[in-house]
């Protein structure tokens, strides 16, 4: 209480002589103006302080997981700062994209073949200036899965690879099939509930670096709930040694109600069901020999866009089987490597009440990051947020504690 009542004399001490020295307004001068302003202002720190800058709940079902973040992670355990001018969800989610900065990256291109004839393009950062790690056999490699209709030229990974370039980490973004530019060589896209293209992506890392520790990263409802889904359904058959999720969609059903709301609909779910069409259409050619090309251009929402095209594509009898295989929180217990997990109770494309808490509480290999702000892919904080967000800096902890310091999570 000490240092919020010196943090706040020393908030209006400085706004108070800014005032007097800069704005020559009769209505400051009277000193109602001004009287009311610093009471705003005050009033609106005391606000933010404690109500919106709070702690992250940390939720694992395993002492020795949260014994490890705590103590290698420190991020969980530090008060989450909003940026103070744009901390709601929603903002903070219309803003990142537009306010984040864009490092730039060179990137080595690949493609590789699926086994439907199809084709996978991938990015890699091989970062062969790496201090750290200059034998590219052993190097670190972090797998990055963009959101839904993301590439690796999003702000998100770009910042992660940033980060992982500090460390001397290679990078290696799985774009899906059809959103980078590339032909589309069969009739088939992507779905969150399949990940037969993660598989052949992780197969084909492990066999070109077998010697480098392999990490992943999924985003959103796209990488996010793919790489969970990957993660439930393999257990301990994976290649790879931990991952890390970002506001992953959890119940599929809880997040396209959610984005159906009105405003939220006009605000997001309009824009990416016109995102996806988008995509659907530059493969108009092969796609319409098995779809109805104008009846998909025709849906208005995600959920309808699903009904018309993705369910259909990955054989699925209706809409809601396919929303219950693609959605995580049903499967959450099979995960067997360690995972964290960051949401933020305000994100709009995962409602808070569809986090699958109880699920992890009863997984020692799982570990739910939750914080009160935050928004989707947001996590903004700073007066201007364009260097680095709180997830970033979780990415970070996580990849390098683990490569680092993983040993100890060894039979969790």
């Amino acid at each position: 209480m000490i240092a919020l009542d010196f943090n706040l004399n020393f908030l209006t001490r400085d706004l108070s002589l800014y005032l007097e020295n800069h704005v020559k307004v009769a209505f400051f001068g009277s000193g109602v103006g001004l009287s009311l302003v610093l009471g705003f202002s005050a009033a609106y720190v005391c606000y933010y302080l404690s109500s919106v800058a709070k702690k992250p709940q940390l939720v694992t079902g395993g002492e020795k997981f949260c014994h490890f973040l705590k103590e290698h992670c420190p991020v969980v355990s530090e008060t989450y700062y909003p940026t103070f001018w744009c901390w709601e969800g929603r903002i903070q989610t219309l803003i990142r994209p537009f306010i984040t900065a864009k490092p730039w990256v060179e990137y080595r291109n690949e493609f590789i073949k699926t086994a439907d004839g199809g084709q996978i393009s991938l990015d890699w950062f091989d970062n062969d200036d790496s201090v750290y790690y200059p034998d590219t056999a052993s190097r670190p490699t972090i797998l990055l899965l963009p959101g839904l209709t993301g590439t690796s030229r999003e702000s998100y990974i770009l910042h992660m690879i940033q980060q992982s370039a500090a460390l001397g980490y290679r990078c290696v973004v799985l774009n899906n099939r059809g959103v980078s530019g590339e032909r589309l060589l069969t009739p088939r896209t992507y779905c969150a509930a399949n990940t037969e293209d993660l598989e052949t992506v992780i197969d084909h890392i492990q066999s070109t670096h077998s010697a480098a520790p392999l990490l992943a990263a999924g985003v959103s409802m796209g990488g996010g709930m793919i790489l969970a889904n990957y993660l439930c359904q393999k257990g301990r058959e994976t290649s790879l040694r931990a991952a890390a999720v970002f506001s992953a969609g959890w119940d599929v059903f809880e997040s396209t109600a959610s984005l159906e709301k009105p405003l939220n609909r006009f605000l997001f779910n309009s824009y990416l069901t016109s995102c996806l069409q988008a995509s659907v259409n530059r493969h108009r050619q092969i796609l319409e020999k098995l779809f109805d090309i104008d009846h998909v251009m025709k849906a208005k929402t995600i959920r309808e866009f699903d009904e018309r095209f993705t369910s259909i594509m990955f054989g699925y009898a209706t809409n809601k089987e396919y929303y219950k295989a693609a959605s995580p929180c049903h499967k959450l217990k099979s995960v067997q490597i360690p995972v964290l997990c960051l949401n933020a109770a305000d994100d709009v494309f995962s409602p808070g009440h569809a986090f699958p808490v109880e699920a992890a509480k009863q997984n020692p290999n799982v570990a739910l990051l939750l914080t009160s702000h935050g928004g989707h892919i947001g996590f903004l904080e700073g007066i201007w947020p364009r260097r680095s967000t709180y997830m970033d800096r979780v990415f970070k902890q996580f990849m390098q504690t683990v490569i680092e310091q993983g040993s100890e999570l060894e039979n969790l």
